[in-house]
């Protein structure tokens, strides 16, 4: 029996350094360099933290009740909306969208404007995802030069381009023009484009495109049938903020838009509330005409928004 009970104690000796449990000496603290738990850190950055969520829903609400306060405008009258601007219309005055969209000429501005986002931002795409993608994947000297110059085109001021462009276009016959305006949304906006899909593409697997080089395909097939579909997110989510941001432009369109006609949906809402000031006041159709500028912008965001945040998110791994 002693000898069992010594051998047990031998074996209990030679297990107990490897035991999960951390050996506590004498006048030994466990606690973290700093003499501080996580647990009183983490109680210390609550306060923090309820703050910032504070703010944050502070702000949530704000812009809620100023979309609410919108809507609710866009179907009352003038009157009514000084008389109670925060009370629901009796009726729904559709009169004040149809003036907004016939008389105001918001239906003409709409189209103009579609066109020219969607089109310069397939544009900006096109030309873009080519030169991101060389950008991430060749390793020499210029490529660094390269993206530096990219990425100062993000830092000029678009107030700084405004006179240079105008004389250099007016020398083209481009002034007045739809063109013009599409040559130069698609130009300012191939910068922002190329720094967003070259951090993006980075993140994408080297692997593929060398089973596919392996395989035998050139490296363009390799470009528009390999990695194209797998930088999916970021080219859907640059394509979106590139929209939403021509069609909410509004500095080179009054620049280089002269007559009504070619009016942008930004310069109609600016030339209706210009004539408000010969014709009267007429706020119930300049909320509709402002909800028209606004609303398909929200509802293409809503519907895309998980999408936006995660090729944003990808694109900044590196």
């Amino acid at each position: 029996m002693p000898l069992n009970s010594e051998k047990s104690g031998a074996q209990a000796g030679v297990l107990q350094p490897h035991s999960d449990a951390p050996v506590v000496r004498e006048g030994h603290d466990p606690r973290p360099s700093g003499g501080r738990s996580p647990l009183a850190r983490t109680a210390r950055a609550d306060p923090l933290r309820t703050l910032g969520r504070v703010l944050v829903w502070a702000f949530v609400s704000f812009n809620l009740l100023v979309f609410a306060f919108l809507i609710l405008s866009s179907f009352k009258t003038t009157t009514d909306i000084f008389r109670a601007p925060w009370g629901i219309p009796s009726s729904l005055n559709l009169a004040n969208w149809t003036n907004a969209w016939n008389e105001s000429g918001f239906a003409r501005a709409t189209l103009n404007t579609a066109g020219l986002a969607l089109g310069a931002s397939f544009c900006t795409l096109a030309v873009s995802a080519p030169a991101a993608y060389v950008l991430s994947r060749i390793r020499t000297r210029s490529a660094g030069p390269l993206s530096v110059f990219f990425a100062l085109g993000l830092g000029i001021p678009a107030q700084v381009t405004v006179i240079p462009l105008f004389e250099m276009m007016s020398k083209a016959g481009l002034v007045n023009s739809l063109l013009g305006l599409f040559i130069i949304y698609t130009a300012t906006h191939v910068p922002f484009t190329v720094f967003l899909l070259t951090g993006f593409m980075r993140t994408l697997p080297r692997e593929i495109e060398e089973a596919a080089a392996i395989d035998g395909a050139s490296p363009f097939r390799s470009f528009w049938q390999v990695m194209l579909p797998l930088a999916r997110s970021g080219l859907v989510t640059v394509l979106i903020l590139n929209i939403i941001s021509m069609w909410n432009e509004t500095l080179l369109g009054i620049v280089f838009l002269q007559t009504v006609e070619k009016y942008t949906v930004s310069l109609a809402l600016l030339n209706f509330l210009s004539s408000m000031q010969f014709s009267g006041a007429d706020y119930g159709g300049l909320f509709a005409g402002v909800c028209i500028l606004v609303l398909p912008m929200l509802a293409l965001y809503l519907w895309l928004w998980r999408r936006i945040i995660e090729g944003i998110t990808l694109g900044a791994g590196k």
